[in-house]
């Protein structure tokens, strides 16, 4: 299925989406290869981080940084060796308030539905805190609260101004990215974010909540006419069936899971 025409375009096809999907471990390179192409394809270098908040970033099966590797990231000063990216980049922060393309330059960030909270990201020193002069970015949100994302970078430093790239191929990036990247972690991942099986109970749902409000063991039982040492009975139970160290923790894991809303 073609997106567009144009010099700076590219297609989607079964094919094209299967090229950059990873089964395993031994994939990586080649899906990491094929993506490579299709980015550059469109004038445009890849920069792909599996989790924003991790330092590490995407490795082969080997332990080869794919970003060096395979994307051309090799400069001395580059995103990847950046241990601060997470905190210090326009980049990152927006992806954990969109989760559709985007593009963004010193100017302000550019999406197809307005969204109030990146216009109020901090843009002073764009360019050396984005460690890029202008990007369409991909958000790719993954279960329990993992972010991972891809930067697309124009070949051509002097490219400032991305908004006809990003109408072809905004949507086009996004499906490749997010199958890049969700199919990276399910395949490289070396333990699951929260144990399989943990099926909460609606006793232990319903302490939760009232937990998550700022109840205590005391106000929960009162309210559920509970003792105390049910209430901790509960909360314990599904602590424990979600591999948690903490009740904020418990709390956490369970609206990660839907069981819970921490929405005030």
């Amino acid at each position: 299925m073609p997106i567009s025409t144009g010099e700076f375009s590219v297609q989607v096809s079964v094919e094209s989406i299967d090229s950059v999907r990873i089964s395993g471990p031994r994939d990586v390179r080649r899906a990491a290869e094929a993506f490579h192409q299709i980015a550059s394809a469109a004038g445009m270098r890849a920069a792909p981080a599996h989790d924003i908040a991790d330092k590490r970033t995407p490795v082969d099966a080997d332990g080869n940084i794919l970003a060096r590797d395979v994307f051309g990231w090799n400069d001395e000063k580059v995103w990847w060796r950046n241990s601060r990216i997470a905190l210090d980049s326009p980049l990152t922060s927006a992806c954990r308030f969109e989760s559709e393309p985007f593009w963004v330059n010193a100017s302000g960030f550019h999406t197809r539905q307005p969204n109030h909270y990146l216009t109020a990201i901090d843009l002073t020193n764009f360019e050396t805190r984005a460690m890029t002069r202008a990007a369409i970015v991909v958000p790719v949100h993954l279960p329990f609260g993992q972010i991972g994302a891809v930067s697309f970078n124009p070949i051509d430093p002097e490219l400032t101004e991305l908004d006809d790239i990003f109408l072809e191929n905004g949507d086009a990036f996004g499906v490749y990215s997010r199958t890049f990247i969700a199919s990276y972690v399910h395949a490289m991942g070396s333990a699951q974010a929260l144990p399989s099986g943990s099926r909460l109970s609606k006793r232990e749902v319903e302490c939760l909540r009232w937990a998550a409000i700022g109840k205590t063991d005391l106000e929960i039982s009162m309210i559920m006419s509970r003792s105390r040492a049910t209430v901790r009975f509960h909360i314990h139970n599904a602590s424990m069936k979600l591999n948690a160290v903490n009740r904020s923790q418990t709390v956490f894991k369970a609206a990660q899971l839907g069981y819970i809303s921490l929405a005030t």
